[in-house]
Parts: C-alpha cells; structure tokens; sequence
C-alpha cells in the first residue's frame, strides 16, 4: 500500500511541474493574438474608447478566419471592459462628441463605409449616413451638431453628379485620353448602344462594356492599386452633416481635387490639406497645400505651401489656436518634419519642432500648454511631449515598447502599447507616463503559459561610420551547452523599422524561436527612426551596403558561440525579398534562404508594381536613363541568379501589385532552367499584405511552409 502511495505522490508530483511549466509558442496562436487601437478618452476624462482587432472563425467557410473589430469601453480608474459593438459588425474611427453623451463611429454597410451614432444613455446605436460615397474619418464640430467626413468620389460619378457639380463642369486638366482636346470624351453620349451604329452610338456601346467590366481602358499612369488595376481617378472630398436622424451630407470641398484630414478649427471653419493643381492630371501632382475653408464651403483660402513641397495637417488644439502639420519633400527618401503654427495669429511664422524622425499621432492637451506625439526612433514607437511655450521633445516611454496609438485629457494618459512580453495591451498612467496601469486583458491570459524569448540589444559601426543596432533572440529553452540554427531576418521597406516593439513580427519571431532557431534582426542603413542621413545612406545602394550591415550582425552573433554555422537560415519579405536574393547571389554560407513578395528586377518592377516611383526616388531617374539604367542593371538580384546555389523557397500573391508576380517568375524560371534547389509558392488571391492583414490560412500556411523547408537541410 505504501509502495501504490509513493508511486502515486511521484506521479502527482510530475505532473504538476509539467503542468507549471512554460510551454512554447505554437504557430496557431497567431490566432489568439488581439491588436488594441483608436484610443479617444471622454469628455469627462472617466471612460475610454478604443477598437480591438481579433482573428474569428468564418462561419460561412469551414476552417477558415476572418478578422474582426469591435469597439469596447473601460473606466480609467479600472475594472471590467465592455463592448458597444456586436462581434461582426467591424466597428472603426471612435470619436465622442463635445458632451460626451453620444459615439460616432465608422461601419461598412454594403459595401461602403457609413457613420453611426451610438447614445451611451440609452445604450443603443443608429445609422446616420447612407451616403452614395461612402462617410469615413468623422469628426465632431465643437459644439456637437455637426459632423465632418471625407468620402471618395469617382471622376466619372463627379462628371455626372448634379448636386456636386451642379454646373456640369469638365476638369480644366486633361484627362490624358488621345485624340481629345478638351475632355469631351468625359461627357455622357445619350445616344443609345449600337456596336453597328454612327461614332455616338459606338462610344455610348463601348462605354457600356466598360460599366459592364467587359473592358478597362487605362490612360493613367497610377493605375494599379494593391491587388487590381484601376483606370478610374477618385477624388477624396470633405462634407458636412448634422447629428439628425434624416440629415443630408453637404460638400465643403468640391472640384476635381483631392482633400483630406480635415479639422475643426471652431463651428464656422476649417482646416484640411488638398491638392489643388489646374495644369497637371492628379497622378503627377505631388505637391500638397493647407487650406481653410468656411463649413458653408466657401471661402477656400491658402494659409500653408511652398513650391515642390506636401503638407499634411496632424491636429489641432481645442480652441483652433494651434495647428500641427508635417512638411515633406515628395519624390525624395526624406524624413517629414513637424511644425506648429499659430492660427490666431495671421503671417505668424511656423515653429519647428526640430524632430529628425518620422512622427506619428499628435494630440494637444485640453489647456493647449502641451503637445503629444509618437516618433518612430531605434525600433521603437515612443511617446514624446513638450510644451508649447519651449520646445524641447522628451521621450516619456521607453524604446522598446511601441505606442501604436494614444489620447490624452487633462492628468491622464491612455496609449495601446506593444512589446515582447504582449503585442497589444491598453494601459493609463499620468501625464508623465508614470504609473502605469493594465486597463486591458487582450493577450495576457493566453500569454500566462507561455514560453516568451527576448531580444538583446547590440551596436556596431559600419563601413560609413553609422551605428547599427541590431536584436539576438536565443532559442526557447536555450541552453549553453548546444549549437542552434540561426535565422538572419530582414526588414522590408526599405525605409521602415524592426525592434523589440513592432508586433507585426512579434509572433513570427516567437514561433521560430520556439523551433529551436534563434533569430537576429536589425536596422540596415536606409532604415527609418534614425535620423536622415541614416535614412538615405542606401540611395543608389540597395544591395551592397545594407547586405553589409545584416550580414555583419549575423557575424557578430555567430562570435557569441552558440549559433551552429552549418545551419544559418535568411528570409525577408518586400525590399527584404531583394536583399536576401541578393545576399545568397553572392554569398554562400546559408544552408536554406526564403524570399516572400520581392523585388528582383527593377526595370520590371518599374512597370508592374504600383510603387514604381521608388525607381526614380531611390536611383535618381528612370530605367531609359543611361546612367541610371546601369545602376539598376547592377542592382537587380536577377542578374545575379546563376551565383545562386543556396535551396530557396520564393513566395508572391498572385494579387501583388505593390510589387508585382512577373519579376518572381522570372526568378524562380531562371534558377528552374538553371537546375538550382528552388521552391515557388503562390498565394492566391493575396496581396502585398499577405502576412499583416491577409487570409489567416494563407499566413499560417506561409510561416509553416518556410519553416518546414528550413527543416529539410537542417534536421
């Protein structure tokens, strides 16, 4: 009886340390993961507001996920969150009104995005728009009767529309249609369809093939979007809208023009940036002007621009005294700078806020003694401050953790932050960021079990003098006595960022480490968040510089002595699909490498991606420029292919247009006829955005067939 009761204490024991021990991420839980954002804080500084983005089944497809986004709300001072909108319904853009009685928010409504109002006391929501266009971006007016919204409206419905343009009016701008002078191919023929009739009939016939998708016809050069091409042009414009059951929008911007982030300055005016150019078709306008304009939709007037230079409003504070915009030099690898004006007074010269990174979310405080924003800098998106009347930014959270959104009222902060040890939680603290506290539990339940594997943080200096940081994750469950793949991953952009903080990688990361791989990362020259020196240091130069600067990462974490050397893996998706394609056509030290929606070819990438004017931004001019052609002969990976012995798996959407399929097919034809070990995997439907917002099975699909072919050459 003893022997049966110690047996049976061994047992218990066991399997209570199993059961307490730490288990490893699966690939799966990139279904669990939920993304907080679209931080508003009331009125009354009680409660907050903010979107939450899960991964759900489809009920209408067995074993396959859709996305869902739903609004919930916490009190500040804590307890239970709760939602305001139904699981399906993809509830986006909170704003509260003035008072704080009242929600409008943003819902797609078939097929075309609409704005609701939700009544807090009488907890329930109803329907304010069903716009034609469409209604996004809503913004309440300071005393709380109107609301601003921007919707798109197609040239050919502009043309015709009788309330937006009751004067009929053509663009003064050709529409670039050969053969016509004045855009009369835009007037709608009334002659009735013939295909064997006179001119009028067969243009009215021809027209009709074109409403019926039997034809595109294209005269553009923006034509392609992200998954199709288009050769319609859509104008962005700004209407007004009482909070009324049964209210009609009404324009505030109107011609053939584009506008957008419009702002309440106070309830009779309003601030917004357009386009506005008579001599050129909107695709190669690329200068961008701040506008005032009356909320009857008169009195358009020029308060913000410069020749060859794009503005962009950002915020502005309670009383319309101070407006925060960026200032860009379009065309160019430049970081935007950030400005503040005032307002109130008129040829008031702007105020720099000396800022050498690219800013995100601007917020004034409610006394305007303060302004907030995010800057993107060393792998992190941190949150910064300064006061209006002595700028000095100062960093109030730390560079690895990421603020992917925030608000601020009165003594306190709200901010939805990401981070290695959770990708998105919601937290509030003072208006120092101090003290902190947990106002979500979107991941923290599902991580409490889980095994987490932290990056470590080290420098370098490279062949231009420049610090690199770069990040070493250890295997999960490391340990010193054994040797371990290790997997060199790469950035896309090229102007972008990785850190501790991105959590568009946090799962991946986590996933390979769990396999027993461990993972280097970092930030090449050409990254964005250092600066812009940094930042245009691999102009004329995507392949060997940066190639350099991954590549001594990787030499220096393989001197930390535990990376097995016979089974080091690379990968990278977008510009990373390039660098790793280039870096195995001239090195050969990697047992396996995957490359996902590259770019190889840039003469080709000119011509199919819809990203085709990084050509001229990053290489100075354009493919039938002599010199430059040679510099982009020299560049494209391509023409590299035959050094290429390393097995390769080569991934694209077959809806890429960002970058285009044919340049993956050639590369994956060349490295076929030339008998090398590669694997081509295409995704259909999928675009650009496979791995951050695309079909869930297709993600989990994309992540297991590269592990699995890494597994073949270092099992």
């Amino acid at each position: 009886m003893k022997k049966v009761l110690l047996i049976a204490g061994c047992i218990a024991v066991v399997f209570t340390s199993y059961s307490q021990q730490k288990q490893p991420i699966l690939v799966t839980d990139l279904l669990r993961i939920k993304e907080a954002d679209n931080i508003t804080i009331s009125p009354d500084g009680k409660t907050v507001v903010y979107t939450v983005k899960s991964i759900v089944p489809d009920t209408a497809k067995k074993d396959d996920y859709v996305y869902n986004t739903r609004l919930w709300q916490s009190k500040l001072s804590g307890g239970e969150a709760k939602p305001l909108t139904k699981e399906g319904e993809n509830a986006t853009q909170p704003a509260f009104s003035p008072d704080g009685k009242t929600l409008v928010y943003v819902k797609n409504v078939k097929g075309k995005p609409q704005l609701f109002i939700h009544a807090f006391q009488a907890d329930s929501a109803w329907q304010l728009t069903s716009y034609v266009y469409g209604a996004g971006n809503p913004q309440f007016s300071p005393d709380g009767k109107r609301l601003l919204f921007t919707a798109s409206v197609s040239l050919a419905a502009y043309v015709s529309d009788s309330v937006l343009n009751a004067g009929k009016q053509l663009p003064v701008w050709n529409d670039e249609k050969p053969g016509f002078v004045h855009n009369e191919d835009l007037l709608v023929t009334k002659a009735a369809p013939d295909a064997d009739g006179d001119i009028a009939a067969i243009r009215s016939y021809l027209l009709k093939n074109e409403k019926d998708k039997k034809a595109k016809v294209i005269t553009r050069v923006q034509f392609q979007g992200e998954s199709t091409t288009s050769g319609e042009v859509n104008f962005s414009h700004v209407f007004m809208i009482e909070v009324a059951k049964g209210a009609t929008p009404r324009a505030i911007t109107s011609g053939y023009y584009s506008f957008r982030n419009a702002r309440f300055v106070n309830n009779d005016l309003v601030v917004l940036n357009g386009k506005i150019d008579d001599t050129q078709h909107p695709d190669n306008v690329m200068e961008e002007q701040i506008y005032t304009v009356r909320t009857n939709g008169t009195g358009l007037t020029k308060i913000v621009s410069e020749p060859g230079m794009a503005f962009s409003v950002q915020a502005v504070s309670a009383s319309g005294k101070w407006l925060a915009y960026q200032r860009n030099v379009p065309g160019t690898v430049h970081v935007p700078a950030l400005y503040l004006l005032n307002l109130l007074q008129p040829n008031s010269k702007p105020i720099a806020m000396g800022v050498d990174r690219s800013v995100s979310a601007v917020r004034f405080t409610e006394d305007e003694k303060q302004v907030y924003f995010t800057v993107q800098t060393n792998g992190g998106e941190v949150l910064y401050t300064t006061l209006l009347n002595a700028i000095k930014p100062v960093a109030l959270t730390p560079v690895d953790k990421g603020v992917t959104d925030f608000d601020v009222w009165g003594k306190r902060l709200v901010w939805a932050q990401s981070g290695v040890d959770n990708p998105s939680e919601v937290y509030v603290a003072d208006a120092t960021a101090q003290h902190a506290v947990l106002l979500s539990s979107l991941n923290t339940g599902w991580l409490a079990n889980k095994e987490i594997s932290y990056p470590t943080l080290y420098t370098f200096t490279n062949s231009q003098g420049m610090q690199v940081e770069y990040w070493v994750m250890k295997p999960a469950s490391f340990g010193n006595n054994k040797k371990y793949p290790l997997l060199l991953e790469m950035h896309g952009g090229p102007a972008s960022m990785w850190g501790p903080s991105v959590a568009s990688m946090w799962h991946e990361y986590q996933y390979y480490c769990a396999k027993g791989i461990g993972v280097v990362y970092s930030n090449p020259r050409g990254s964005s968040g250092y600066g812009t020196a940094f930042l245009q240091a691999n102009v004329k130069d995507w392949g060997e510089g940066p190639a350099s600067d991954v590549l001594t990462a990787l030499d220096k974490t393989v001197a930390l002595g535990w990376a097995d050397t016979s089974k080091l893996l690379i990968s990278g998706g977008s510009y990373a699909g390039y660098l790793t394609t280039w870096i195995i056509s001239h090195d050969h030290r990697f047992r396996a490498a995957s490359s996902q929606r590259g770019v190889y070819h840039f003469n080709t990438f000119f011509g199919e991606a819809n990203v085709w004017r990084m050509v001229p931004r990053y290489f100075g001019n354009y493919p039938w420029n002599d010199s430059t052609r040679a510099i982009l002969e020299r560049q494209s990976p391509l023409n590299y292919a035959t050094n290429i012995t390393t097995p390769f798996l080569i991934f694209h959407g077959e809806s890429d247009l960002r970058t285009g399929v044919t340049q993956s097919e050639m590369l994956y034809k060349t490295l076929k006829v030339l008998g090398r070990p590669v694997e081509y995997v295409r995704h259909p439907g999928a675009n650009h955005e496979l791995v951050r917002s695309g079909d869930n099975r297709q993600r989990i699909d994309q992540m297991l067939r590269t592990y699995e072919f890494f597994y073949r050459f270092i099992q």
